[in-house]
């Protein structure tokens, strides 16, 4: 039987026998892009449609009404849309920045260096993976507290900084580079920091990546901080606004603008995945995640 290219079972060319995995794929594809259409659907119907029985998936005649509604609500604020809007985009970038940071150079000391106590901190940071975030609601608001962040701006991103998946993910991936890759360059000269930052970067831009959108979706849809650490209202984030808007009173019209909001809120966060999409997939097949 002639060979197209590589082998039969995977082929570097399209082969008649992939036929059957396009059509399983497509299938699943559809099936797990249906709650992202949801969404988008969601937002454009008009408030029939939204409370009609039974349940529709589609819409019918697509509207704007609820995000003009929300639109005029936002234009009752006293403080302005921007600022929220900044706090949001400030906070989440020095989150997301700090965030890598802070991963990347814990996960490097754990996996390549020595000291005493480096299974404790790797035990205690698996250990946290188990906590659900209710579960540390009163222990991070008494260090917030205690460390006098409570109405600063800082409440926002010093809570967030601890990521142990983010730890985790990078740990594993560095721990797939060959120690000696790290001592040739040892050997010739480099410093700490010139190995860090040309041979441990590169070699983790995947899981970089990953924990760039997982820091992400944390800090941009977080309305803890806003809603626990901080009273001032220009100190608040743009999801907190949000939330606040579609609790109107009116459950009907409510559910309208929260349809809105949340499509809002969500297109940032799908933007992210797609643009950084192949790092995460990379990052599943290697850190020993399956």
């Amino acid at each position: 039987m002639a060979k197209l290219g590589g082998s039969r079972m995977n082929p570097t060319r399209f082969h008649k026998s992939q036929i059957k995995f396009f059509i399983i794929l497509t299938a699943v594809a559809v099936f797990m892009g249906l709650p992202i259409l949801f969404i988008i659907l969601q937002a454009f119907k008009p408030i029939d449609e939204l409370f009609a029985y039974p349940p529709k998936f589609f819409v019918k005649n697509p509207s704007l009404g609820n995000f003009k509604k929300l639109f005029q609500l936002m234009d009752t604020s006293n403080v302005p849309i921007s600022r929220y809007f900044f706090n949001s985009l400030l906070s989440t970038g020095i989150t997301v920045l700090l965030t890598l940071v802070i991963s990347a150079f814990a996960g490097y000391a754990l996996s390549k260096k020595k000291f005493r106590t480096k299974t404790v901190v790797m035990e205690i940071n698996n250990l946290a993976l188990m906590f659900v975030p209710a579960a540390v609601m009163i222990p991070k608001y008494l260090i917030t507290y205690g460390v006098g962040m409570i109405d600063s701006f800082l409440a926002h991103i010093f809570p967030a900084l601890a990521m142990p998946v983010g730890l985790f993910l990078i740990k594993q991936f560095i721990d797939q580079i060959p120690n000696e890759l790290i001592e040739a360059a040892q050997i010739d000269g480099a410093k700490e920091l010139q190995i860090f930052r040309n041979i441990i970067i590169p070699m983790t831009r995947s899981a970089l990546a990953t924990v760039t959108i997982l820091a992400f979706q944390a800090s941009w849809n977080s309305v803890d901080a806003s809603t626990m650490y901080i009273s001032k209202e220009k100190l608040k984030t743009f999801s907190f606004y949000l939330s606040t808007l579609t609790t109107t009173g009116n459950d009907v019209v409510g559910q309208g603008m929260a349809a809105a909001a949340t499509l809002i809120m969500f297109v940032p966060n799908l933007v992210i995945f797609i643009l950084m999409q192949k790092q995460v997939m990379a990052t599943m097949a290697h850190s020993g995640i399956k």
